[in-house]
């Protein structure tokens, strides 16, 4: 059985600005994903990404802010989403 998609929405601002959002549901929780969620969100302009939160295999559940990184705990779909949106409007608020 493969995973199956649970969220997309991407959005494409007039300022340039990309926001894209997928998360996808495995088939069953693993090691490194136990919460049993593979995602990938994602805002950036002229091809510099600004923040994204993802779960890579290898790394875990992480955020990127430009070029540093640092853990994510992982509570919700719902929290998840609210953190990404919250730092999208508090580090790109003047390109929405």
């Amino acid at each position: 059985m493969s995973a199956t998609l649970a969220y997309a929405k991407k959005e494409v601002y007039s300022s340039g600005l990309i926001v894209e959002a997928v998360i996808w549901q495995l088939p069953q929780p693993t090691t490194e994903r136990p919460h049993g969620l593979k995602y990938r969100l994602y805002c950036g302009h002229s091809g510099r990404c600004i923040v994204r939160y993802d779960n890579e295999t290898g790394k875990g559940d992480h955020v990127h802010y430009g070029r540093h990184e640092k853990d994510y705990c992982f509570s919700s779909v719902q929290h998840l989403i609210r953190d990404f949106y919250y730092d999208i409007e508090r580090l790109a608020g003047d390109l929405l």
